[in-house]
């Protein structure tokens, strides 16, 4: 915890766990023995020792969120993100306090060290005292090992302190029993305090010390402190009864009352039977219900433990934003819109660019903020806010939206979807990827002309990167109006790999291209089977992308001269990819006449007869195929080969054979 937030955050998650666990322990009270009552709070204790939101995971509610609206609302910061790194006070200054919220931090510092210093001292002064005291006389000495025999319990020195209230056990490392001088000691008495040190329970209070100082400010975490130091002496007065019988154990009861009058305020790292009378008559309740408990609750136990486990340990993902609508005062709603977004984090690359091509669709900020880097949260909440407090909310798909531009000219359509074309590793485990969102009409192109083929595509170039756990859009140039001519042999208006090889008067190209399609495409809008299906507008920041295909489309340039094209009746093409090294692959005959095929290993051939030239003009194409489909949790990546083998007929004769080699400049 380096701020007054992410301690916040910490106590806040602590907090919602801590109600959960005293709600369970309210209802089974009764049905719980001592044992389980105390192993209960190791549930808390968990949550305590994990920095709030590790792995991007919310302990129980949507804490988080509710810091960051804090944050921005007070703060009007949009581009830092509540992180807890310990879940321990680690100071950071970088000069004197200047805001609010660094002095608030401070104060609570100055608080931590307070509470430290005081129990610390209180238990320096115990220590003193206790080297003030005198070794236990030979008969205590006698009595305490002659106990510590007959229940197999270990030993430890022994000092007698004038004005103590009750034995106890003092130190972690180097454990002393104090006794109070000049007084008696029954042997039960000291049965409890050898118990406690046979299982370290200085240690636990310790433990519950430090978590108070570190949430000195939080009273329920306080009084879950108080419940698990009693619960504590509980379980070790559970253990002494096991082994006590007939009127031992009704003595034990005895003495423990005899202590209910005491006050009593324990040092760290000490443990006593004493615990203030309050406390004592509950473990008085406790030892009339010894083995009163019902059977089988030890299996119960554990699955309540686990059960708490799942929302206090790991919680879940946020996977859907607010978008600004609902009942939110109008002001607020960008910042709790923002705030939503930045703890909404895209998980995966997919949802990254899944987010975002939403954001384009819907107009979306808010969709924009969760795959945007934090260093751009702050202009993006400037150009919301306005649109909120002008009431200028833009309702898409039944959601709020608060209006972004994303630098289309084109009005998009949500119908069609997107796609990510050309997607690929790049470097430092980055991605990137086309974009392609359907238009109706291109403001480059003009106004519709009224023609079938009247379909454009808007495509954008970018990259996904993971930024401190987050996975951000960055765009990599504007948006490009093209014609949308999609075929099964992809679209010929987007770029592609290109491969080239020169034989006599022909360049032969192939283009081989990649589309990828997200994990949740479309969805039904009405009960009935003739109701339309729409695309799902809502990101899906953990998406994968499942389906996905590449696609080829073969051609040959003629570059001679066109007094010699009448020689040529017909044009064929064999090839398959190939990877260095490897053996050239065979290819099989591109056949006569006009044919075309492919195999699926991605080998294809075509043969076209020229006797129209006109036709053709000087580039013939020779078909193309592709392949594809849905994979698993893995996205489908159809990256480029690194060549093709192909061999080349003229009117139906091979004149060679060629190596298609990747153009340079890569895409294009």
């Amino acid at each position: 915890m380096s701020d007054i937030w992410s301690f916040l955050l910490q106590t806040l998650t602590a907090s919602g766990a801590a109600a959960v666990l005293l709600a369970v322990k309210a209802m089974l009270r009764d049905k719980l023995s001592p044992r389980w009552q105390f192993a209960a709070w190791g549930m808390l204790a968990l949550v305590l020792a994990v920095p709030a939101g590790l792995g991007g995971r919310y302990a129980l509610l949507n804490w988080p969120l509710a810091v960051e609206f804090l944050r921005s609302l007070l703060t009007e910061e949009f581009g830092v993100l509540t992180r807890v790194s310990a879940p321990v006070p680690l100071p950071q200054f970088a000069g004197p306090p200047r805001t609010g919220a660094e002095w608030a931090y401070i104060v609570y510092l100055a608080g931590t060290v307070f509470f430290l210093g005081r129990y610390a001292v209180s238990y320096l002064r115990l220590r003193l005292a206790l080297r003030r005291g005198t070794p236990a006389g030979e008969a205590r000495a006698a009595l305490i090992r002659e106990t510590a025999e007959r229940y197999g319990l270990p030993v430890c020195p022994a000092v007698e302190v004038e004005g103590l209230p009750s034995a106890f056990i003092c130190g972690v490392l180097r454990p002393v029993l104090a006794l109070p001088a000049g007084e008696e000691t029954d042997e039960k008495v000291l049965l409890h305090e050898l118990l406690h040190l046979r299982h370290r329970d200085a240690a636990w209070g310790l433990l519950i010390c430090l978590l108070r100082c570190v949430h000195w400010c939080n009273p329920l975490l306080w009084y879950c402190a108080d419940l698990a130091g009693n619960d504590l002496e509980s379980l070790c007065d559970q253990r002494a009864l096991e082994r006590l019988e007939g009127e031992d154990r009704r003595d034990y009861g005895r003495i423990l009352l005899s202590m209910a009058n005491e006050k009593y305020a324990r040092a760290p790292g000490t443990s006593s039977m004493a615990n203030g009378g309050k406390n004592i008559r509950r473990r008085i309740e406790a030892i009339a219900r010894f083995k009163r408990y019902p059977s089988g609750m030890a299996l119960a136990s554990v699955c309540v433990a686990l059960v708490l486990a799942g929302p206090c340990l790991v919680g879940t993902r946020a996977q859907s934003v607010y978008t600004g609508g609902g009942p939110l005062p109008q002001r607020l709603r960008a910042y709790a819109a923002m705030a939503s977004a930045r703890t909404t984090p895209c998980t995966t690359y997919a949802g990254a660019f899944d987010a975002y091509a939403k954001a384009v669709l819907s107009q979306c900020g808010i969709f924009r903020a969760m795959c945007a880097p934090l260093s751009e949260q702050d202009t993006l909440a400037a150009e919301l806010r306005p649109a909120a407090d002008g009431n200028n909310l833009y309702y898409h798909f039944a959601a709020s939206s608060l209006l972004w531009s994303s630098g289309l000219e084109a009005e998009a359509d949500p119908q069609y979807g997107y796609r990510i074309y050309n997607l690929r590793p790049v470097e430092n485990g980055a991605y990137e990827g086309l974009l392609a969102v359907g238009v109706e009409w291109s403001p480059l192109l003009g106004q519709w002309d009224g023609t079938v083929h009247s379909r454009y595509l808007a495509a954008q170039p970018l990259r996904a990167e993971n930024q401190g756990g987050r996975w951000v859009i960055l765009p990599l140039g504007d948006f490009q109006v093209v014609q949308g001519d999609e075929r099964t042999t992809g679209n010929l208006g987007l770029p592609a790999w290109v491969y080239e090889a020169q034989c006599g008067d022909f360049t032969l190209r192939m283009r081989y291209q990649t589309v990828a399609y997200a994990e949740v495409k479309s969805v039904r809008t009405g009960a009935f089977p003739t109701n339309a299906w729409t695309f799902d507008i809502t990101p899906q920041p953990s998406g994968q992308f499942i389906n996905g295909y590449y696609s080829t489309d073969l051609t040959a340039v003629y570059k001679g001269a066109p007094a010699d094209r009448d020689s040529i009746r017909s044009v064929g093409v064999s090839c398959a990819p190939w990877s260095f090294g490897d053996q050239r692959p065979e290819l099989r005959s591109p056949g006569t006449g006009y044919s075309t095929g492919s195999s699926s290993d991605g080998g294809e051939w075509g043969t076209t007869d020229t006797f129209n030239w006109a036709m053709h003009g000087n580039e013939i194409p020779l078909g193309g195929g592709g392949g594809g489909g849905s994979g698993g949790s893995e996205p489908w990546e159809y990256l480029p080969p690194d060549c093709y083998a192909a061999d080349f007929y003229l009117n139906g004769e091979k004149i060679g054979e060629l190596t298609l080699l990747p153009v340079e400049g890569g895409l294009q």
